[in-house]
């Protein structure tokens, strides 16, 4: 006897699936669209961070290589100026270029005493220079005054008697630390100064130099200035003490290395008979300004 058909379907519980509508498909295949589409944008991100990375790493590889290649050209410089003599001709301002490393550096060297040193200047050199920079004398005396009543200077009898009466009046406090300048931007703090007049003074002043400016090569501001302050007299001029031995150099090295790379280091470096001291070092034109 011949079973009815479908009975083994029956009882075995096997069925045919079932044939899938165009919508079903449809949507199988929106879904697999969109798994693609997921899977290529995780893929191009991978790619895209990938290539950041490496263009950033070569930016820091670039950076550091043309950094130490200024700092080398700064360090050349050093030594071929060590064993001069404080007398020798040194080419200031003249523009050296040299290849390091695949670098290529151009040094610029600046007599640090063609400036005035606020914490060594005397108080009638300071004033003499704000006089040049058209300042009224009266104003000139009180600002160098403060100048030096913040640096620790003795102030003189007239200026001392001006303060006290100042202090005594409340007109002014008695706040400066009575140390030297640690940077540029303590000026505008001192009492009187403007930031007009500050940013006026600064391109004349340094931090590092002798108490009198070299005018021989100092520059036409304060060239008027030490001028200025012969017009006073013996006592002026006997304010004045010299500098110390050796000389005061600002280097600044510019390098343009691989991968467009541009770094400015700028050094100050004291030389004299003995050897060289560092006295200031960075990244930047004036760091310490």
């Amino acid at each position: 006897m011949t079973p009815p058909a479908g009975w083994f379907r029956r009882a075995t519980g096997h069925f045919p699936a079932a044939a899938a509508t165009p919508r079903q498909r449809g949507f199988a295949l929106l879904i697999v669209l969109w798994t693609l589409v997921l899977i290529s944008f995780l893929i191009a991100h991978l790619t895209a961070s990938g290539s950041t990375e490496i263009r950033i790493a070569g930016n820091i590889a670039s950076n550091a290589a043309a950094r130490e290649a200024a700092d080398g050209a700064i360090y050349q410089s050093v030594f071929s100026l060590l064993g001069t003599g404080s007398d020798a001709q040194s080419p200031f301002g003249a523009r050296q270029e040299v290849d390091i490393g695949g670098s290529r550096v151009t040094v610029v060297l600046e007599n640090e005493a063609d400036r005035i040193n606020p914490n060594l200047a005397s108080p009638l050199l300071v004033a003499a220079l704000l006089r040049v920079l058209g300042t009224d004398p009266q104003i000139s005396a009180n600002i160098a005054a403060a100048i030096a009543d913040w640096v620790g200077l003795p102030l003189g009898p007239g200026a001392e008697t001006t303060l006290a009466n100042q202090v005594a009046a409340g007109e002014v406090s008695d706040y400066p630390p009575h140390s030297p300048f640690e940077s540029m931007s303590e000026l505008s703090r001192v009492r009187g100064m403007t930031p007009a007049l500050a940013a006026a003074m600064r391109p004349h002043l340094t931090l590092f130099g002798p108490a009198i400016p070299d005018s021989a090569s100092a520059d036409p501001l304060v060239v008027k200035a030490l001028a200025l302050l012969q017009q006073g007299g013996p006592d002026s001029a006997a304010t004045q003490a010299q500098g110390d031995d050796g000389r005061t150099i600002r280097i600044h090295a510019v390098a343009q290395g691989p991968g467009n790379a541009d770094i400015t280091r700028t050094a100050v470096v004291h030389i004299d008979a003995s050897g060289y001291s560092v006295m200031a070092w960075n990244d930047g034109v004036e760091p310490w300004q």
